[in-house]
């Protein structure tokens, strides 16, 4: 029976992978080469891995694209909503004018509550100090002058204005942290994951989750005590992804051009097909290198193969690993910021020329180091 088998085998190798012979002629000589089945079957097989991978890279392309799209469509909606309801409370202020320029019975009653409203957004606004763009966005609007308006129609402009500045910080904010979250994912990485489970806020706006509680707690009318906490919300999350980003490897190493990235590759020694753990950049001999995130050098020395070699621990279970330096400039233990230089270019170790081998570890497992800088090209933006 084991015969049986084997002579089926054979005869199916022989049918799809025939003995072939094939003949070269070249300035009047001929010579003749023999492709055994054994070759034909080793060559097969290398084509239908690097099909394989293809269809592997294809795919993950697809995917981040799709991510990309979905991502973005996320931000038009949340804009979308809030030019909606922007104009809803542009309407109705503007009825509170009409309203309130027909009697002067309340204007001590809604001076009070625009001087409540202005201490309650002045906590607000407090919370994005040091976040760039946000001066500018939600820089207050000029209020009319005594001579251009009366004081209802004066302190009514001042409502609007903080209507329209609390709706600016929370689209501000919201905006902000959708942009991260898709570079979490275009990093492949699960952004609620990363989030502290700790608020970044302080005081009554952490507090009090119930709009009627807050509005008791900071004095103000439920409707604007529920925009505050909106807007503290969308800041929260926006503060906790902005965090848990500086921590990770969203930068680049060099702005040197890519070689060879991230997955199978034809080893440039024996040509044989082998996984490539990180991206190759190629660059004049003593190109700066740089740290893609804040970090403590755990390795600063020479490993084999690698050559001269950093390694820099980011926290989270994330590592770097910077190869084939010609000089080192950071020590074991050093702690180092973002973009400092660590290094400089150089083709040590297993190299075939000048270049810098760039890997990016998550749980002692590589990651594509693409993914990352893709990330924080989205940040960027």
């Amino acid at each position: 029976m084991t015969e049986e088998q084997g002579t089926v085998s054979r005869s199916l190798i022989d049918r799809w992978f025939p003995e072939r012979h094939v003949y070269l002629r070249q300035h009047g000589e001929t010579r003749g080469y023999v492709l055994t089945s054994g070759r034909q079957m080793m060559m097969a097989g290398v084509a239908a891995v690097a099909a394989a991978w293809t269809l592997v890279a294809s795919g993950g392309f697809l995917f981040d694209m799709v991510v990309s799209r979905s991502a973005d469509d996320e931000i038009v909606r949340a804009r979308a909503a809030s030019e909606r309801l922007n104009a809803d409370l542009q309407a109705r202020l503007e009825t509170a004018v009409v309203r309130m320029s027909a009697t002067t019975g309340g204007l001590d009653e809604m001076a009070q509550m625009v001087e409540r409203r202005h201490a309650a957004l002045s906590n607000v606004m407090g919370m994005f100090r040091g976040v760039e763009g946000a001066e500018t966005v939600m820089a207050p609007a000029p209020i009319p002058t005594e001579g251009a308006a009366g004081p209802v129609q004066r302190i009514v402009a001042v409502r609007m204005d903080q209507e329209r500045l609390i709706e600016r910080a929370g689209d501000f904010a919201q905006t902000r942290a959708e942009r991260l979250r898709l570079a979490f994912r275009l990093a492949g990485l699960n952004p609620a994951a990363y989030a502290a489970s700790g608020s970044a806020l302080g005081g009554p706006l952490v507090e009090a989750n119930d709009p009627e509680a807050l509005a008791t707690i900071l004095d103000v009318d439920e409707p604007f005590a529920v925009r505050i906490r909106h807007a503290a919300d969308n800041l929260t999350d926006m503060r906790r992804l902005a965090d848990a980003a500086e921590g990770l490897p969203f930068d680049r190493p060099t702005e040197a051009r890519t070689t060879s990235g991230f997955g199978v590759r034809f080893d440039p020694f024996n040509g044989r097909p082998a996984v490539h753990q990180g991206q190759d950049f190629a660059a004049p001999l003593n190109t700066p290198i740089y740290a893609t995130a804040p970090g403590i050098v755990s390795f600063a020395g020479v490993r084999s193969g690698y050559g001269n070699t950093v390694e820099i621990d980011h926290g989270r279970g994330f590592k770097t690993r910077y190869a084939h330096l010609n000089s080192v400039a950071v020590r074991p233990g050093q702690r180092v910021a973002l973009t400092q230089r660590i290094g400089a270019m150089g083709t040590t170790g297993r190299s075939t020329g000048v270049h810098l081998h760039y890997e990016v570890w998550m749980d002692g497992r590589p990651q594509n180091p693409a993914r990352f800088m893709r990330a924080g090209d989205t940040l960027v933006q």
